[in-house]
């Protein structure tokens, strides 16, 4: 029995039926709308679990959802669009896959999709990321942890870890890169502006392969 804390309320149920409901019409022919209201209900009960807050919860895990049957669509048809797609894996998704993933969207434009993910994920992201990111003028638009799930590996081009090496199975068709970067928890704000200039030397370089 699943946890009464991850069922939805019935404004969030009506919420998530109208986004089952969008992406069932944008997905048809593609994929049942029976696996859309899975992904869709699933992702919600996912996000619930870790979620301090649920006010906005049922539009988040609509956005999850999209974004993780976009995933789906392209490693059913990887060929279709030519777009390299990039996961930076984390151990919570609150630090320093938020700011790669924020860096390398920033830089690759509409050249890469990016995403992020956490093994286990945390309820927010790091204040001082946003505030590392801020000072660099780079737009992150709506951030959150996102647990790592089959489909986003599934579709990754390439995946970069950070923290335990081995903890994502990558398929055979995806480039495995490991980046060993010094953890932000705790860190002073000096040090802190180190590791994202690690992390953007290491983006730009990334970014450079995917153009080439």
């Amino acid at each position: 029995m699943s946890d009464p804390s991850e069922q939805p309320e019935d404004l969030d149920t009506r919420v998530l039926q109208r986004t089952v409901t969008h992406l069932a019409d944008r997905y048809a022919g593609i994929f049942p709308p029976e696996l859309v209201e899975r992904v869709v209900f699933e992702s919600y009960a996912t996000l619930a679990r870790t979620a301090k807050v649920r006010t906005y919860l049922a539009p988040v895990a609509g956005h999850f959802a999209a974004d993780r049957l976009a995933a789906l669509a392209h490693a059913k048809d990887r060929d279709a669009s030519g777009i390299p797609q990039v996961l930076f894996v984390g151990r919570h998704d609150t630090g320093l896959a938020q700011i790669a993933a924020a860096l390398l969207a920033h830089h690759a434009t509409d050249t890469a999709v990016v995403r992020s993910a956490g093994i286990l994920p945390g309820p927010a992201v790091d204040a001082v990321v946003l505030e590392a990111l801020a000072a660099r003028g780079v737009e992150v638009g709506q951030v959150y942890p996102k647990p790592l799930t089959d489909d986003v590996v599934r579709a990754a081009d390439w995946v970069i870890t950070f923290g335990p090496r081995d903890a994502v199975v990558v398929y055979e068709h995806t480039v495995h890169q490991h980046w060993d970067v010094a953890d932000l928890q705790d860190a002073a704000p000096e040090r802190v502006q180190a590791v994202v200039d690690d992390l953007d030397h290491r983006v730009r370089a990334l970014c450079a392969d995917l153009r080439a």
